[in-house]
């Protein structure tokens, strides 16, 4: 594998404009040696996305339940199933760390990894990994 490609939607945490996203990708890029290409579903188009659709299913799983637990929740979701696929669901207790912005020189060099389409700037990226250059001499 070469690519992976991601599609998600344009909601406002992994925008093509959130730096602080598009730096793990870049991150996830060199780590793996992969070029990742990120395609935006359009806004609105909701039909189109496979995690709209399991919502739409799981909330409707959880009509007539009373989701007065986290227990509760974490048990009913992990009991759902999608497509025959079962839910994994766990509780992250960690705080999700909001506000971190990417500026200035780290902005500018996080902007020159990222190949945006021209036609579609905001909704199809590409990010190519890092090569390194490696010379063995033979002693």
């Amino acid at each position: 594998m070469k690519q992976f490609v991601i599609n998600v939607d344009n909601g406002p945490e992994c925008s093509g404009r959130r730096t602080q996203f598009l730096r793990r990708l870049i991150e996830f890029a060199d780590l793996t040696g992969l070029r990742v290409r990120i395609i935006y579903y359009p806004p609105y188009h909701s039909k189109y996305n496979g995690i709209e659709r399991y919502w739409a299913g799981l909330e409707k799983s959880w009509n007539a339940y009373l989701l007065d637990t986290v227990e509760t929740v974490l048990k009913r979701a992990g009991n759902f199933l999608w497509k025959g696929l079962r839910t994994v669901t766990r509780l992250l207790e960690a705080p999700y760390e909001k506000g971190v912005k990417v500026c200035g020189d780290e902005k500018t060099d996080l902007e020159k990894r990222l190949h945006r389409s021209i036609f579609l700037t905001w909704w199809d990226i590409t990010i190519s990994p890092k090569t390194v250059n490696m010379y063995f001499l033979n002693p």
